[in-house]
């Protein structure tokens, strides 16, 4: 399983057999130098300092936080722009755009000291799995903590144009018979971002929820976030899973349409997470809940829709996501989402939020939340059924391992965030998916057998 791992995420050249040799040269290819954003551009705010006490003084004002241009990294970019990072002492934080997701993984191992990063925005359960030395080179255990989670929704499933009209939607019923005629010839080929975290797991949810096996009935691809409308147009693939601004883009150009928002997959799922190298954090526990207090204050000042124009016009710049205007943002940041397919969604609740939804924090991470991620890779036989076994003694004993809500709570406590948006239990509850499975965090076990697709013999 280990080299599978290795070999899947350390790719050069990461879109794999059937791509034809005048498809289009991925720039994400690892060893790509990273674009980096620090302290010498001018904030868009200048920082009012905050009275920090002496026992709340960072024990260093530097950090070098690793991102991904899509808007779950809008928490970093306005913690920085907005002079928040700043005004709890963290003046010289600077943010690193990675190539591609395996570039992050590989930062993160090398550490700011070898040039690489100390943390940043982070797929789930990647911090476990690094952790537990499954995605490193030579299998090296490199502990991480996750601090919060960043955002909720502000994904999607994007589908070739050639696809319109022929049943592919949030449920795929009458798509079936056109997935199996193309399994017997050219199979339908779907993207993701990295290997057995979100993305890829978003999609796999979404086709076995409608009885066709990811493994078996189409064929899966590994593409960064920033090349896959372009692969799109090139015909190399005809879905993908990934986040905003790349689906958008795909509808706004009319290469494709959306079959479904993650947001409908599941609403208010967790999604994106910060996460630093644990021996940053042990070594700089004042300067981690700086850092957090950054990010709470730029998620707040996110969560208020008024400055969301704003918010899409920082995060289009070039230095940041590079798109030729903020308007591909404007619409989806308030809800407003055209499918392509003649479909149209006005919903504020099916937004992007970073600070609160309809379920309560958002910024919190949930420990029941990691455990579904680590749940649904032993689903597909990424990591082995041991981890769920006897009650998910061996996950739960992880995730308390990697997940630092601890911080979170003194943090957010040092910030001055009311005593009833910090929650009082490291679980969420039980979690309803759009094709009516629930997922009880004290029962994995039964989640698991519950599906009817999977690798796990349960």
């Amino acid at each position: 399983m280990t080299e599978f791992f290795n070999q899947v995420s350390r790719r050069k050249f990461i879109v794999t057999a059937g791509v034809s040799a005048g498809a289009v040269l991925l720039k994400g290819c690892l060893g790509n130098p990273p674009e980096t954003v620090g302290n010498s551009t001018q904030p868009a705010v200048q920082p009012v300092a905050a009275n920090i006490s002496p026992e709340q003084k960072p024990e260093t004002t530097k950090a070098k936080l690793g991102y991904i241009p899509i808007v779950e990294s809008a928490p970093l970019i306005i913690a920085l722009e907005k002079g928040f990072f700043a005004k709890y002492g963290m003046s010289e934080v600077e943010l690193s755009k990675q190539a591609s997701w395996g570039s992050a993984r590989d930062n993160v191992e090398i550490g700011s000291a070898g040039g690489g990063i100390d943390g940043g925005q982070w797929q789930m359960p990647m911090p476990h799995l690094i952790t537990e030395g499954k995605i490193t080179k030579g299998n090296q255990p490199i502990p991480m903590y996750v601090l919060a989670q960043l955002i909720t929704h502000g994904n999607g499933i994007a589908i070739a144009n050639k696809h319109l009209g022929k049943g592919i939607s949030l449920k795929l019923d009458t798509a079936k018979p056109l997935l199996a005629q193309l399994k017997s010839s050219t199979p339908f080929t779907a993207a993701f971002t990295f290997p057995h975290v979100n993305q890829d797991l978003w999609i796999r949810y979404w086709l076995a929820a409608s009885g066709i096996d990811p493994d078996a009935d189409v064929k899966l691809l590994t593409v960064p976030a920033a090349q896959t409308v372009a692969n799109m147009k090139t015909g190399t693939m005809d879905a993908f899973s990934t986040g905003d601004p790349w689906p958008f883009r795909l509808v706004n150009d009319k290469i494709g349409f959306m079959a479904a928002l993650t947001a409908e997959i599941w609403k208010n799922h967790p999604e994106e997470y910060f996460a630093m190298r644990g021996d940053w954090v042990d070594q700089h526990p004042k300067a981690t809940k700086a850092l957090l207090k950054g990010i709470m204050e730029a998620q707040q000042w996110l969560d208020n829709f008024d400055n969301r124009k704003e918010a899409a016009q920082i995060l289009s710049a070039k230095k940041y996501f590079g798109l030729s205007s903020p308007e591909v943002l404007n619409d989806p940041y308030q809800g407003k989402y055209d499918m392509g397919d003649g479909r149209k969604i006005d919903d504020k609740s099916m937004a992007a939020y970073y600070w609160k939804d309809e379920k309560g924090s958002v910024s919190y991470p949930y420990q029941s939340h990691d455990l579904w991620f680590i749940t649904e890779n032993v689903r597909w036989g990424f990591l082995p059924k041991d981890y769920i076994a006897n009650g998910a003694a061996k996950a739960k004993e992880l995730i308390k391992k990697v997940n630092r809500e601890d911080i979170w709570k003194e943090a957010a406590k040092e910030l001055g965030i009311p005593a009833a948006d910090i929650p009082t239990s490291t679980s969420r509850g039980v979690e309803t998916f759009f094709d009516g499975v629930k997922f009880d965090p004290e029962k994995p076990e039964e989640y698991l057998k519950s599906l009817k697709i999977k690798k796990a013999s349960i």
